[in-house]
């Protein structure tokens, strides 16, 4: 039986599964026409010139994050006299993390609380030849004394909000946050609030009309940090850079 390719499946993609699945292309056009992430079936992804495994322990990694990466490196690649010390919360496939490690002079620590994540971001460093301290923790419980960069794109979803199809494939508490969706960037500036030392920039990724409940939160534990909201490819609100005055 002939296979035809999906129209919102490229023919790169497309030429990669029939490569890896030869004698299996009816299952994987059955799964990608129930929505299941082509990304999981062909296992990896480009990420910010890195190749990055990907499976249902973790979310696929977007657009809108390489974009993250891209700003930080940018205002971070002025500080590379000194030897940065950075931490990712909920760094999932560890795909922040790796690219950052691999294109600046810092040491990089990355948490996640699903172990099966943790192992899989582990593969990916060691594939892209970085070396990350991982450690499995809630980042309600991790120590954050002593960083000089906190980088986060925790889960941000309000449980009301309607999202892609494709994303109930994708693990479900790595999307939905409580609060409508400010529950992590509360409990993480909260956090930095009452450290002796804090950092330099917090920099998080954001649902899009997330930026003035996040500027509150802000002004309420950090009110001494400078506030940048940038935009994404579609010029919405998605990225807030908080430097320390």
């Amino acid at each position: 039986m002939i296979t035809i390719k999906p129209d919102n499946i490229t023919n790169s993609d497309w030429n990669l599964l029939k490569e890896k699945y030869p004698n299996n292309m009816e299952t994987i056009l059955k799964k990608l026409k129930q929505n299941y992430p082509v990304q999981y079936l062909i296992g990896d992804v480009d990420f910010y010139d890195c190749l990055i495994k990907v499976n249902e322990n973790t979310l696929i990694p977007r657009f809108e994050t390489e974009l993250f990466v891209d700003k930080l490196i940018k205002r971070l690649t002025s500080k590379q006299d000194i030897n940065l010390n950075m931490i990712d919360l909920g760094t999932g496939s560890g795909c922040i993390a790796i690219a950052l490690k691999k294109k600046l002079n810092c040491s990089m620590t990355a948490i996640d609380i699903n172990p099966h994540a943790l192992k899989l971001a582990k593969e990916n460093a060691q594939h892209n030849q970085v070396n990350i301290q991982f450690i499995h923790s809630k980042i309600e419980e991790i120590e954050l004394e002593g960083y000089d960069i906190i980088i986060s794109n925790p889960p941000y979803v309000s449980s009301e909000e309607v999202v892609g199809e494709e994303t109930k494939y994708e693990p479900q508490n790595a999307i939905f946050a409580q609060n409508e969706g400010l529950y992590f960037y509360q409990i993480i500036l909260e956090k930095i609030s009452k450290l002796s030392n804090k950092p330099q920039l917090i920099a998080f990724e954001i649902g899009m009309n997330q930026g003035s409940a996040i500027t509150k939160i802000k002004t309420k534990f950090l009110p001494e940090y400078q506030i940048s909201i940038e935009m994404d490819y579609q010029n919405r609100n998605r990225f807030i850079f908080l430097e320390r005055s």
